[in-house]
């Protein structure tokens, strides 16, 4: 019995299938880690996919990692499928789970970014701890939807909106924070943490995929732009627009 349950375990993860969440996550990973989003073992990703969320392990460099070290938990008990031994699950787990419930994600990105980083503390001395990164008239914010339940995307002359929470010294203590932050912003496809990274989820895959690289840029055409005084908004537009 214990050997049809470790098969059945197995075979949650081992597909040739290239488009397989286990595989998915490895291939996103390698890629996150050439573009210096995941060093150090850092940062994570998850995939909804029907039943089960596949992620990422803890402490196990992003761009070595292998189908077998992905953990599979069942999305309505919350119960692990399957606990690959000798490896942890993800301290990210429970921000993940904040996506796919509160948000009907099907992919969490957890990145590292250093832009993401820097974005945090210049709006912070900027604006104050309490205020959103925000910018417009920028033609990468077209790669953002407009927001859950709404068609299409953002335009260019849109100004796109996203919520900077405290870090913790402890990662699933951010999960409060996160579920806020998408109760305060309900058109958000994702979250940045103060002197940490950020947490970009979509409705697939390779959307949230595409928003994380178009954040991504912009963050670093922000951090750019601050070098040589540009501002990130039209001052002539009014606060609440």
């Amino acid at each position: 019995m214990a050997s049809d349950s470790s098969s059945a375990s197995e075979q949650l993860v081992l597909s040739a299938d290239p488009k397989h969440p286990a595989n998915l996550i490895c291939e996103l990973c390698r890629g996150f880690y050439r573009l210096g989003w995941v060093t150090g073992t850092g940062g994570g990703t998850s995939i909804r996919h029907h039943d089960h969320i596949y992620i990422a392990p803890s402490g196990v460099q992003k761009e070595m990692m292998v189908p077998t070290d992905m953990f599979v938990m069942d999305f309505h008990s919350k119960e692990y499928l399957r606990k690959p031994q000798a490896l942890k699950p993800s301290a990210c787990t429970p921000l993940f789970l904040a996506a796919f419930t509160k948000r009907g994600a099907g992919c969490c990105i957890h990145t590292h970014s250093q832009w993401a980083v820097l974005i945090t503390l210049l709006v912070e001395r900027e604006s104050g701890p309490d205020a959103c990164f925000e910018i417009e008239q920028m033609e990468m914010i077209k790669g953002i939807p407009k927001g859950p339940g709404k068609q299409g995307a953002l335009s260019y002359f849109d100004r796109l909106r996203i919520p900077i929470i405290e870090n913790t010294a402890q990662e699933e203590d951010l999960t409060e924070a996160l579920e806020q932050a998408m109760d305060n912003y309900p058109d958000t496809y994702a979250v940045l943490v103060r002197r940490h990274g950020i947490y970009t989820w979509g409705d697939n895959v390779h959307k949230a995929k595409t928003q994380c690289e178009c954040l991504d840029y912009l963050f670093q055409v922000a951090v750019e732009m601050k070098k040589l005084g540009l501002p990130w908004t039209n001052a002539s537009l009014a606060d609440g627009l």
